[in-house]
């Protein structure tokens, strides 16, 4: 017990374990965003989940409440659903609908902030780009050890988003490939997107207050995207997608050691990195697009958008 007390007091042990933690559960989650294209949802949720919050505090007074999750859940929901009757206006496309939503929650958040809760620590920059080096600073007591809160808090949601794919993986497979069919057989696919974006706001807010809503975002869409070049399958994607989040973890951790930059900024980069090899050596990227041009015996890959992967 000694032994692990000891690598857990490691400041980049727990660094390096909370942005592995924070970007599995994020790819796990993105993956489904990314194949629905709804990624940018994921950016809409972080953003709005500040307003949740906010609402819960000036309602009992204290951040120290399990309510934030649920005040960020609904208000994550409720920009899903207004977009959602945005676009059912035909008036306003998708991106369109994202646009207007989240700026307008996240400006009354903002306001709110500003009028009731300025002596508070809750501000946009904690939300937004968080501060992934002072996690280790803030622990709690687990048994006989002493354990960030961020790395127990993100454990717990990992835990969770892991067992939701695992369970519904299934369910979750047929209502992103083919929805009018897991309607057809009673599944319920909204349903499903409803709670496949409510856990999006769960980790979102899991995430915030130690890594910032950017790179939880990065960690939502890059991933998953690197992945869907590198398969065509969703087991396989899932797979690629957490191993990714963790390589750019480690390799953006030891950049900001060597480089003496924001770890948080260095994940986040780390992302993009992967991202373009994958975008220049995947399955499906530049370099086999153009060798399938130049050799036409070349075995054909199938060319497939998410409506058609298997």
């Amino acid at each position: 017990m000694n032994v692990l007390q000891a690598w857990l007091d490691q400041p980049g042990v727990t660094i390096v374990l909370v942005g592995t933690l924070v970007g599995v559960a994020a790819s796990l989650l993105g993956t489904f965003l990314v194949l629905r294209r709804e990624s940018m949802l994921s950016d809409a949720i972080s953003h709005s989940v500040l307003l949740g919050i906010v609402v819960v505090y000036l309602l009992t007074g204290t951040l120290d409440t399990p309510l934030h999750v649920v005040g960020a859940a609904l208000a994550g929901l409720a920009t899903v659903w207004l977009t959602d009757v945005l676009v059912r206006s035909r008036r306003v496309k998708s991106d369109a609908a994202i646009g207007l939503v989240f700026p307008a929650l996240f400006a009354v958040a903002v306001l709110l902030i500003n009028l009731y809760a300025r002596d508070v620590h809750l501000d946009t920059d904690a939300v937004l780009l968080g501060e992934i080096a002072f996690a280790w600073l803030d622990v709690v007591r687990v048994g006989a050890l002493e354990v960030a809160r961020s790395l127990v808090t993100m454990l717990v949601v990992t835990l969770v988003n892991l067992a939701f794919v695992v369970l519904l993986y299934k369910e979750l497979k047929l209502a992103t490939f083919d929805p009018q069919l897991a309607a057809a057989l009673g599944l319920r696919p909204a349903l499903l997107g409803y709670a496949l974006l409510g856990l999006v706001s769960v980790s979102a807010v899991g995430a915030f207050d130690a890594v910032g809503a950017i790179l939880f975002v990065a960690f939502v869409i890059v991933p998953p995207t690197a992945a869907y070049l590198l398969t065509d399958r969703l087991w396989r994607m899932l797979t690629l997608g957490c191993l990714i989040a963790v390589g750019s973890s480690l390799g953006g951790y030891a950049f900001a050691r060597a480089y003496d930059v924001s770890i948080g900024g260095a994940m986040a980069s780390a992302t993009g990195v992967f991202l373009l090899l994958a975008l220049l050596l995947g399955k499906h990227g530049v370099l086999a697009r153009a060798w399938r041009r130049r050799s036409p015996t070349a075995p054909p890959f199938a060319e497939l958008g998410a409506e058609g992967r298997p």
